[in-house]
């Protein structure tokens, strides 16, 4: 057995309490001060031409603060470009976090996000080594182009922080009016940030779509698994499969809509099944297995040799060569009514669950783009429009079925696009654990009770099983979405897909309800718990203590999501007697026992790809 002694490793074997050996240490040895901010320490930055600019500031809790910007004019006139600006010491920092999609959340020296209605969300976190919050700053306004800064100087070891707004043209205004909300609380970073998801969900104009208990059962996607060359035939065989081994959902990814398979958009645009044309057949024959049906649709694109090319010739945003397709310009009213009716007519005739929305991102002004409602456009803005253009969707398909699904990708998953989905899934992530994780982290971080989903996991078959189990693990905290050929994978992976998904699907509760509380952004969160009094979850991805700090638990589960086969527990409140449950990558118990647990280190031998389960008797 093992013990730890003043800081060494002795003797080793399963499992053993050692002393607790820094009782006088505190949890956390060192803590800077909250930085203590006044509404005197923000100026607006810019030439506001015709307008009048102010900004007021108010406390709404201790360490919390709205600083509101208003401006004013005697005429409508276009929006000035401008900054609100305010600077603090770098002290106690160690990392960022914010909505950019990238594992890399380790140089601070410049960090910045970029957020309009269809991308990004304009918030931005400092935080310290004890991943303690030091500075979380977030902006009211989820439509207009906006942009939000973090720069440590060099010269004086300080942080410069900016808000700029209107960074494109917009269309004329009198008068304009945001929050910015301020936080300094020492809470953990995650509650921070929970905190403005929930103030973003309290605003009339953001609230959120309700989530229907569909949204969070595991779906089967063909994108991976089949790609463009989709056969109903032999999605039905392994949905079968699927359906057995507890999905509830297929997602149809792109290919249905065309028999061209170079992974282009040359031929899209029409939305008529070339490649399915029994499409209502293949939904009834899902449905027989009591799936949910959704359906992939690239909403932006209308391809070179599309039907309707013609039909929308002088209403394109712009083209995009390498595809060979053009992005439709949405403040067109024939645009809007022509991708509504098309979903709600798909809705209709095949009896449709869902709808997967992709590539909405790509509704974008550019320099070359002309701002005004002229020249048949109804609306000046194409955020304002493509927000529109997702309200008459959702509000059309929702009084059909109040339960629709519609998912989002990365990066169109902010605070507005709460208002139309019900699902955010990660960005693409073929095969890649670390990732994955990642980016279903940062969704969970700001989406409230919304679904995220992962990435379509998916590996090669002659992986290891204990590998192969690491695509599920890194996104044991999301509702996962797998596409790998069941049909074809050796009978140990089937085994393996079966004990996690239905441990996914039992422990869905917590792993979804609990209290998220991820660490260490900038090491890709080694460590993720779920939390819900006495019962914990906690995936462990690195070679590290697990801080077992908030008890007295009754139920504790360790994930092994590492390649290593140890773990090691610091508990800090007692559990008593407790029997321990050790499993390996297929759900087969490989240990049993019963003993008492008091405060202390322990080591645990924990297959990769395996769990203990610790329960208090």
């Amino acid at each position: 057995m093992r013990t730890i002694t003043r800081g060494l490793w002795t003797a080793a074997a399963l499992l053993l309490a050692g002393p607790r050996l820094a009782a006088q240490i505190p949890a956390e040895p060192f803590a800077a001060p909250p930085y203590d901010l006044t509404a005197a320490d923000f100026a607006i930055d810019g030439d506001l031409g015709s307008f009048d600019g102010s900004l007021s500031g108010r406390i709404v809790e201790p360490g919390v603060m709205i600083v509101t910007v208003r401006l004013a004019a005697p005429a409508a006139a276009p929006p000035p470009r401008f900054s609100v600006r305010w600077s603090l010491p770098s002290v106690d920092v160690a990392g960022f976090w914010n909505s950019n999609v990238s594992i890399d959340k380790v140089n601070y020296y410049r960090s910045s996000v970029d957020s309009r209605v269809v991308s990004g969300a304009p918030v931005l976190t400092l935080y310290n080594a004890a991943d303690r919050n030091r500075l979380t700053f977030a902006v009211s306004d989820a439509r207009n182009p906006i942009r939000l800064d973090a720069s440590l100087q060099e010269e004086d070891a300080r942080f410069h922080f900016g808000v700029t707004f209107f960074r494109r043209t917009g269309p004329a205004l009198s008068t304009y009016h945001a929050e910015i909300r301020v936080d300094t609380r020492p809470v953990p970073f995650y509650r921070a940030l929970a905190a403005v998801s929930d103030w973003w969900a309290d605003q009339p104009d953001l609230r959120p779509v309700p989530v229907p208990d569909a949204a969070v059962r595991p779906a089967y996607s063909t994108w991976y698994a089949f790609h463009q060359h989709l056969d109903p035939t032999a999605i039905l065989a392994e949905l079968r499969l699927a359906r057995d081994l507890g999905y509830g959902t297929v997602i149809v990814d792109d290919g249905w809509q065309t028999l061209d398979t170079l992974r282009g958009y040359r031929y899209t645009g029409d939305w008529s099944p070339d490649r399915i044309p029994n499409m209502r057949a293949f939904v009834d024959s899902v449905h027989a297995l009591d799936m949910r049906f959704v359906l992939w649709y690239a909403v932006p694109f209308i391809g070179e040799a599309a039907r309707n090319f013609a039909r929308f010739e002088g209403k394109y945003l712009r083209y995009w060569e390498s595809q060979g397709a053009y992005v439709l310009d949405p403040r067109f009213p024939e645009v809007r009514a022509f991708l509504a009716d098309t979903y709600d007519r798909a809705m209709v005739e095949w009896s449709l669950d869902g709808f997967k929305l992709d590539f909405i991102d790509f509704f974008a002004a550019d320099d070359s783009t002309v701002v005004g409602a002229n020249g048949g456009r109804d609306i000046a803005s194409v955020d304002e429009a493509v927000e529109q253009l997702l309200r008459d969707v959702t509000q059309r398909l929702r009084a059909r079925n109040p339960d629709v699904l519609i998912e989002f990708r990365q990066r169109y998953v902010g605070p507005s696009m709460r208002q139309f989905g019900n699902m955010f899934r990660g960005v693409d992530a073929p095969n890649n654990a670390a990732a994955n994780r990642a980016e279903i982290t940062d969704l969970r971080l700001l989406a409230g009770n919304t679904a995220v989903h992962s990435d379509m996991i998916m590996w090669h078959p002659d992986e290891p099983v204990e590998v192969a189990a690491q695509q599920l693990l890194a996104v044991l905290f999301a509702v996962p979405q797998l596409s790998v050929r069941l049909t074809a994978l050796p009978a140990s992976h089937r085994r393996m897909v079966a004990f996690w998904t239905d441990y996914w699907n039992d422990q869905r509760g917590l792993l979804l309800g609990g209290e998220f509380a991820p660490a260490n952004p900038g090491a890709v969160y080694p460590l993720i718990k779920a939390v819900r009094g006495p019962r914990v979850i906690v995936g462990v991805y690195g070679d590290l203590v697990v801080p077992l700090d908030e008890g007295p638990y009754r139920d504790v589960h360790l994930i092994n999501g590492k390649a290593s086969t140890t773990i090691v527990v610091d508990l800090r409140t007692g559990m008593g007697t407790v029997e321990l449950d050790v499993l390996d990558a297929e759900g087969t118990v490989i240990e049993r026992r019963s003993r008492g647990m008091p405060a202390g280190v322990y080591q645990f031998r924990v297959p990769a790809g395996g769990l203990i389960r610790i329960v208090r008797m």
